[in-house]
This record gives C-alpha cells, structure tokens and sequence, in this order.
C-alpha cells in the first residue's frame, strides 16, 4: 500500500480465555486498527462469559475459524496447541498472533512460516519487546553509548509457578519448563539487542522435587514434571558477542542481575522483558555511576496485543512485522538447540537465522 492508504483494521478473533487473555482484553480498546468481535474456547460457558465482560460474541473454535467477520486470529491456547489451531487459521484465510512459544519443536513449528501465502502474516508472543524498556535499552546499544558490545548475561529465576498459579500443569509438560516459558522473553531481546544467534551450548537438569499446586480448586495435586527445570547456556550472537543466559524453577532466591549488556565503554542494565515499560539504566566508564535512560524508543504504555497492531501498521506500510513468526522460530530454533546441545555435549550450530527487526520510534500506538 502506499504511504496515504488507510490503515489497516484487522477484525480479531481470541481463541483461548484463560488466564493471559485478560492482559490482551485490557489492550485491545487501546489499539485502534484492532478490533475485538469475538471469543472461542474449549470451555464454552467461560467463553460465553468472556464474551459478555467484553461486549462481543462467543462462538465455538470451529465456527470462530470459519467466520467470515475475522480477519486474525490471536492464539491464547496452551502451547501443544499452538501450531495446530495456526495452521486452521491460515487455511481459513485469517492472519494469526500466537502466545509463546511458536510451538514445541522447529520441526513441528516449519509449516506454520510456510504456511504466510497470499498476503497472510503468523505473528508471536512476546511482544513485550517492543515496549519503551526493551526498545529504549536498543537505542542505548545502537548508539554507541555502551561502546563496543562484547557479552551479555540473564539470570531468570524463581520456585516454581505451581505455588501461584491455580492450573500450573502445563508448565511441566512440553512446550513449558523455564526455558520455553520465560526463555522467549529473554532470548527474543536479545535477539532485538545483539541480532541473531548462530551457535550454543547449554547444560539442563531437573531436580527430584515434588511439584503441588498451591493455590485454587486444585491445591494439593503433585504434578508430573517431564521437561527440565534448570537450564544454563553459552550464546554466540553471529556479530560475535557472548550473551549467558540461566533460566530457572529451581531458584528459591537470588542476588544476581537480571539482564545486562557489557561494553567496552560501559555496563546497560536491561528492563524485565515480561513487563513493557520498566526503566533502563546506564553505566559508563565517562561518568562512574549509574543513571536511569528517559524513554527514548518503543510504544508508550504498551500491553500485550500491541504484536499484533504493529503486524496491522506493517500491512498497511507494505514492511515487515518485528513480532513475526520467523524471529519466534529462530527463539525456538535457540531452545530446542540448547536442549539438543546439553543431551549430546556438543556446541550445536542453529539452522535458522534471522533479520534484527527494525527499531521502534517513540510513539503511542503502531
């Protein structure tokens, strides 16, 4: 389209209301080439209820897929599913937004981006990455104030999410565990920061614990746990930087930084990438202290959905979408590696590759 086209509304469809969908809903009213029509999920009464809260209609999945007034879909199912429900979607001529991660595997996760024919677009969680903390963190890296960038480190850790959240089983299960679950968060950012990674190697366990829900109708269930709870890994970035990375259900407390970036002039202390708006702080050899970096880049007082109205700007403008479905499958191209690279021993060369997505400039909304 050209520059003076109207914008692009997309007519949303949400499949899945649990937990996260609230955190979509509050965003929703915000993003005006977004808009809201209506709500499916395997649990119909609750679908129905979400739909009365919202104001919209409740459907069944399959009729929500095969509805003529939806333009996109955004994919809040649990992961398993993620791929599946996609695919429908593109088949049903819909652009799809999916929570994270893009699906369990690359091999299972490859027809999705295969699928993107006759103008479709596949989209993906997180998009906290284009909030004002993570792009504000980016302008300090890209001009030049932290000098030459040589490594990187995250420590991502807690005790476990069965002790806050009420159905906490699939965290547990493939397509869960810390690294795929909060990994994302991370690994896309530094992506956005340092540019694609093109080789790992990583050492994951998991511990003997017992896993009991703590809260909700289910307290008292010990859950199985068939993924690794421990997870550390070495990234080389294809620029040549070194980013570190631990995630972790097996931390009860810690000390160590969250996410900072070393440079040959100075140390960046990265915002937490689950949260859109966090403050970024600087230290420079110049100064000798820390300073807090006023918001500088990114989309103010930004949620969860802001992916998806940035993929609608991108159609409009006739660019590529930066939450897109290829930088989400080069993530899961990183963690499925670093898996491969802690059963085998071996540093793995990953198969993917990606562009840097294009910075975001200061601004309110895509």
């Amino acid at each position: 389209m050209s520059a003076d086209a109207s914008p692009e509304v997309l007519r949303v469809g949400v499949i899945g209301v649990g937990v996260i969908s609230k955190q979509y809903f509050d965003s929703l009213p915000k993003l005006p080439n977004l808009r809201l029509v209506a709500v499916a999920d395997l649990n119909e009464a609750r679908a129905a209820e979400v739909a009365a809260e919202q104001g919209v209609v409740s459907r069944t999945v399959d009729e929500l897929l095969a509805s003529d007034d939806i333009d996109a879909i955004i994919n809040l199912t649990i992961p398993a599913a993620h791929v599946e429900v996609g695919l429908r979607a593109l088949a049903a001529g819909k652009h799809v937004f999916a929570e994270k991660p893009l699906g369990l595997s690359t091999a299972e996760a490859a027809p999705l981006i295969a699928a993107q024919t006759n103008g479709l677009r596949v989209g993906s969680a997180p998009d906290t990455v284009l909030g004002t903390g993570i792009q504000t963190a980016r302008k300090v890296v890209d001009d030049g104030t932290i000098g030459e960038v040589l490594g990187a480190s995250v420590h991502w850790s807690a005790p476990g999410h069965e002790r806050w959240h009420p159905a906490p089983a699939f965290y547990y299960q493939p397509g869960g565990g810390p690294l795929y679950d909060m990994g994302p968060y991370y690994l896309t950012s530094l992506v956005h920061l340092l540019g694609p990674v093109a080789r790992v190697s990583g050492v994951a366990r998991r511990s003997a614990r017992e896993r009991t829900i703590a809260t909700g109708p289910n307290a008292g269930t010990v859950l199985p746990v068939d993924v690794d709870t421990h997870i550390t890994a070495l990234l080389e970035h294809a620029s040549g930087v070194a980013s570190t990375v631990t995630v972790s259900f097996e931390v009860w407390a810690t000390r160590s930084p969250l996410f900072e970036v070393y440079g040959s002039l100075g140390t960046l202390a990265v915002p937490d990438p689950n949260r859109f708006s966090d403050a970024v702080e600087v230290f420079t050899a110049e100064s000798g202290e820390w300073a807090v970096v006023p918001e500088s880049a990114g989309y103010r007082d930004a949620g969860r959905g802001y992916g998806l109205a940035d993929l609608a700007a991108s159609i409009t403008a006739g660019t590529p979408h930066r939450a897109s479905g290829e930088l989400a499958f080069h993530v899961l191209d990183i963690m499925e590696s670093i898996l491969t690279a802690s059963s085998e021993g071996r540093v793995v060369e990953l198969s993917s590759t990606v562009e840097r997505p294009a910075p975001v400039p200061l601004s309110d909304t895509p």
